[in-house]
């Protein structure tokens, strides 16, 4: 049974593990690249976000083995009239590894996260896609608005 749980600051190794291997996989970097730096802004980044609740990561699990991960950075933007509240969020990482695909365990994962964005009052949801992510994304109510997806 597929499960999504909320990461917390005591996986930071965990969770900094996937977020490099999603970041080896998207910008195909070579395995004798020196990532340190990236490593070391990440989690910086990470050690602020989370506490202050302006990052919700995840971990998706069969059977008590984490299969996929996934992110959503919370933020305020001036308000438009498509968002008059101005209250954002930046859907990303959504992410599993590839004898897990095709199981819709990335959209699972983006449902939780969304969930918890609506839930935050949250009305505009950009998203980190690839042209293969836009079907799922399309399939849970985004409109294509050329450089990002909307709700």
């Amino acid at each position: 049974m597929l499960t999504i749980r909320q990461a917390s600051l005591d996986e930071l190794e965990e969770l900094m593990e996937w977020r490099m291997e999603v970041l080896s996989h998207v910008f195909a970097i070579p395995p004798d690249e020196d990532t340190r730096d990236l490593y070391e802004a990440n989690l910086a980044y990470y050690k602020s976000a989370l506490p202050k609740g302006e990052h919700i990561a995840v971990f998706a699990e069969i059977s008590g083995a984490t299969v996929g991960c996934g992110g959503l950075c919370l933020y305020s933007e001036m308000p438009s009239p498509d968002n008059p509240s101005g209250q954002c969020a930046y859907l990303m990482n959504i992410y599993t590894r590839e004898q897990y695909r095709r199981q819709g365990i990335g959209k699972t994962i983006a449902e939780w996260l969304i969930g918890r964005a609506k839930e935050r009052g949250v009305t505009k949801i950009y998203l980190e896609t690839s042209d293969s992510g836009r079907p799922m994304y399309e399939s849970l109510g985004f409109r294509d608005m050329r450089d990002y997806l909307m709700l």
